[in-house]
């Protein structure tokens, strides 16, 4: 297979920090990546952290293979000016973008087999004219299919996608539509079958009220808006259940019911997967013709350059990728 594409977040956050330790943590595994990244940042961030990580630049991610035991394979994209650890930059914002942009044309291209992105700091990208609310939304116009990207987070203990996202909790609860809510579990339902290798899924579909409304006592959400939806889903055949009450769904006991959780809102999903599993939690975009993962958390701008970064969650990102990945491509040979 293709090695992974690893983007270089923000170079004032922990992404470098972050890549140095994958690298030093797969190198003697099954798991490969090209990162793109300044090889001039990486050659000092190492130093700096006492981390022996030879580096590498190449000119494509062919090469990546066969050198990825012995040193960090980079596709070089420069930054514009020396990164600060914990002082974001606008000034590397094009870098920034640029990785993100060549990552995903080179696994289009097949050159790659998927993408991994390190945290971005969004208010530093605005300000370079970024235009888009984060990495997803960005991924899916570069992939052709804006509006059809789902978040998921996943962890062995529990999966979970929000069906509104970045947005406040007002206009996610203004928002939510039984089409809204069966399009995201329409997609769950495919990528489960298709990259998570589950012949038939199992989603458990979120009230939205306390105790999931109690039969209208405690709002009429769960009738008007969500059991409209599960009728959708269940003529296609798509195995769902609820609306479950929020507050018990999430029990180990619960969550032996179901394969992922569709959740009505940001908070609702997260709070959740990143209370059991905050450390392996990995951040998944259902909906592309790409595989994408991320770590489940931001720049960490506080503990950048200490040394103390845990790069747990990139390494099971990297790992998950590389899963999905497999999967497509047994599932598409061409």
């Amino acid at each position: 297979m293709q090695p992974l594409a690893l983007t270089m977040g923000d170079p004032a956050g922990i992404g470098g920090e972050l890549s140095l330790r994958a690298w030093l943590a797969l190198r003697h595994t099954p798991h490969r990546f090209v990162l793109l990244d300044d090889p001039d940042h990486l050659r000092r961030l190492a130093a700096s952290l006492h981390l022996d990580v030879p580096i590498v630049t190449l000119s494509c991610p062919a090469e990546a293979p066969a050198c990825f035991p012995d040193a960090l394979p980079v596709l070089p994209v420069p930054l514009a000016a020396p990164a600060k650890p914990g002082h974001p930059d606008p000034a590397n914002a094009t870098a920034v973008i640029a990785a993100i942009e060549q990552a995903t044309a080179l696994t289009q291209r097949g050159q790659t087999g998927g993408v991994v992105t390190n945290p971005i700091n969004k208010a530093a990208l605005y300000q370079a004219g970024f235009a888009y609310p984060g990495h997803t939304e960005f991924l899916a116009a570069l992939t052709g299919v804006p509006g059809q990207e789902i978040m998921m987070l996943a962890s062995p203990q529990l999966r979970v996608v929000p069906v509104t996202v970045h947005v406040s909790l007002r206009d996610a609860l203004a928002s939510l539509t039984p089409a809204r809510i069966a399009a995201a579990a329409r997609t769950v339902a495919t990528a489960l079958q298709r990259d998570f290798g589950i012949a038939r899924p199992c989603l458990a579909i979120a009230g939205l009220n306390p105790h999931a409304g109690e039969q209208g006592a405690l709002g009429d959400e769960e009738t008007t808006i969500i059991a409209p939806a599960m009728a959708t889903l269940r003529a296609e055949g798509i195995d769902v259940s609820g609306p479950w009450p929020p507050d018990t769904m999430f029990t180990a006991a619960a969550r032996q019911r179901y394969d992922a959780a569709i959740c009505m809102y940001h908070d609702q999903a997260l709070i959740p997967l990143k209370t059991l599993d905050m450390d392996h939690g990995v951040n998944v975009t259902l909906g592309l013709p790409i595989v994408r993962t991320s770590p489940d958390h931001g720049t960490a701008y506080d503990i950048a350059g200490k040394g103390i970064a845990d790069a747990t969650s990139l390494i099971a990102a990297i790992t998950l990728a590389t899963e999905l990945a497999e999967r497509r491509s047994r599932s598409n040979p061409a």
